[in-house]
């Protein structure tokens, strides 16, 4: 469905061409000062210089050519404006349109194309902490975002399950329990389907090995675990598949917790068979050359500004490092599914990395000219004192009780309030806690760091989640008393506050898009803020189920009725659901 300000724009460059100017010069923007006009065009500025005639004589011969039918107000202002109001008529088919197109209309752009977005990047054997929830959430309301606009999205976990981390565990595990057959290199037989450690122990098992880096002998033993296992020692390999089973599962139920979810848990492991043919190829194109006994791709560019150093893709001691992984991971998602982008979500101090690789894909043919690659690189989630977030102790806080804080949280405004009866109590809390957790995340530009405020971000109002969520239960409260509203078309508005929130709802197909574009949920945080004050100016000065003349009620409910349906949209593509009550 075209946007309403292409359609006005449309309009406005042919009463340009009606009245003999070129019609590029009609472009019509929003305007600037809403106490004026809703819409306006500066062209006849620009056009006066090229037609050597005043620019009001112009915006003069342009307004007699638009048709006023279409608006309440159409003017030439000194010294060339063109100022616009819509007329209730021209609102009223537009939203009619959005009301019974699919998916209120938003325009598929995507439509053909795949992306994979690649965030999460959760290590096996380690809980989630804080740290994993700006990647889990963005990433998955991008992703949700590329799939409302009609691209084939797919969401990649990556992850690691490959590297050191691996031989620390084996080596740790063989300390402990030496006895068991993973370490026998002569045994034949079949090994235990159930894993020598529970998920509880494994995190336990792997910060104890990491602290024994140190150590020499150690330290040499979780290499030479992890080369093994990387060759393929039988024993390892079977441990390795105990680890990732219990892991993984873990991981999956935390992430269902969250309401993120992966169509692709692959990992560097997935990767590994794609490095050897790689590494070889790009040393006989002359991609890879030596430098200091490593291999590595050169990458700076005429033009740059700051030193930028090559791509190390094998180290002078022979083995691979993340760019080497990441440039496997594009060759084989090239191979499996020929994407249009690949988009990753990664904290922003990763940046030169990102810029190195993707300059080493491009320099490597890995991927096509066309393809686009990018890297969203995400800022710090503080505490509330503006301090890196810590718990009590000086650890670091796991990400389900960060949810589980949240939630008891909620919980207790919930009861407090006796917002819902007892046994509807757990189901509200839960969708009012993740509401607040992700809007309170999402509503920041990703690349900023921001403060987290359990009770800020849990406020019923100002520019919370629950404050958007209590705007959706409001309108459904009036909509379950006014009976059946599912079919009632769009009517006239009634007074102003009905014109603003109509105009607010022509802005959803242009705030997504703007969204896409800038990799920022937050412009549809932004969006939808604006969209419920409008929703609750409209229903603090406007008598809706009280109102006596039944055609006009019928119109109030029909425009919160599509409110609803587009606020609820947009809180589905950034991941969480508005309760029943509140």
């Amino acid at each position: 469905m075209e946007r309403i300000l292409d359609i006005i724009t449309d309009k406005m460059q042919a009463a340009f061409q009606a009245a003999g100017y070129d019609p590029a010069f009609g472009r019509v923007t929003v305007s600037n000062r809403p106490d004026l006009c809703e819409y306006q065009c500066n062209g006849a500025l620009s056009a006066a210089k090229q037609y050597k005639c005043a620019p009001i004589a112009i915006a003069r011969a342009v307004v007699d050519q638009l048709d006023r039918a279409d608006y309440d107000l159409v003017e030439a202002v000194m010294p060339g404006f063109i100022n616009l109001k819509l007329s209730g008529a021209f609102l009223r088919d537009y939203l009619e349109a959005m009301r019974t197109a699919p998916d209120f209309g938003v325009e598929k752009t995507g439509a053909g194309k795949t992306i994979v977005v690649d965030y999460g990047g959760a290590n096996v054997a380690k809980p989630l902490h804080i740290g994993h929830l700006r990647p889990a959430i963005i990433g998955e309301a991008l992703k949700r975002l590329y799939k409302h606009l009609g691209y084939h999205a797919i969401g990649d976990v990556h992850l690691g399950d490959w590297g050191l981390q691996m031989g620390l565990i084996i080596a740790e595990l063989q300390e402990r329990q030496p006895e068991l057959p993973y370490f026998d290199p002569d045994f034949t037989g079949e090994y235990p389907e159930t894993a020598p450690f529970t998920v509880d122990e494994l995190e336990e098992i792997y910060p104890t090995a990491s602290g024994k880096k140190s150590d020499p002998e150690f330290s040499h033993k979780a290499h030479q675990a992890t080369l093994e296992l990387q060759q393929g020692r039988r024993g390892y390999r079977a441990l390795w598949n105990h680890i990732m089973r219990v892991s993984v599962a873990d991981l999956k139920k935390n992430y269902d917790n969250l309401d993120v979810h992966f169509e692709k848990w692959l990992g560097e492991s997935d990767a590994d068979p794609f490095i050897p043919p790689m590494v070889e190829d790009l040393k006989a194109r002359g991609i890879a050359v030596q430098s200091a006994g490593a291999w590595v791709i050169p990458v700076s560019e005429e033009g740059d500004k700051k030193e930028m150093p090559p791509c190390i893709l094998v180290k002078s001691d022979g083995s691979s490092i993340y760019a080497t992984t990441d440039l496997a991971t594009m060759v084989q998602r090239m191979q499996d599914w020929n994407p249009d982008k690949i988009l990753y979500v990664t904290d922003k101090r990763q940046n030169l990395h990102f810029e190195q690789v993707f300059r080493a894909a491009r320099k490597a043919g890995i991927v096509k000219p066309e393809t686009e690659l990018e890297h969203v690189g995400f800022g710090t989630m503080n505490g509330a004192d503006g301090k890196p977030f810590k718990t009590r102790d000086g650890g670091v806080l796991r990400l389900e009780q960060l949810i589980s804080d949240m939630t008891d949280f909620v919980r207790t405004k919930v009861v407090e309030n006796k917002i819902v009866d007892d046994s509807e109590v757990e189901e509200t809390t839960r969708k009012i806690a993740m509401g607040a957790l992700k809007y309170g995340d999402l509503s920041n530009q990703p690349t900023k760091d921001y403060n987290f405020d359990m009770e800020r971000f849990a406020a019923f109002e100002g520019n919370t989640g629950p404050y958007i969520l209590y705007t959706i239960v409001r309108i459904k409260s009036i909509l379950s008393r006014y009976g059946a509203w599912e079919h009632l078309p769009i009517a006239l508005p009634a007074n102003d506050c009905a014109k603003d929130l109509m105009l607010a709802m022509t802005k959803l197909n242009p705030s997504l898009e703007a969204a896409l574009r800038a990799s920022s949920p937050s412009l549809i945080c932004a969006y939808i803020y604006e969209l419920a004050g409008a929703v609750n100016k409209f229903y603090h000065e406007t008598r809706i189920l009280t109102e006596e003349d039944e055609t006009l009620k019928a119109g109030y409910i029909s425009l919160i009725a599509l409110a609803k349906g587009i606020l609820e949209t947009c809180i589905s593509i950034l991941g969480f659901s508005a309760p029943e009550k509140m």
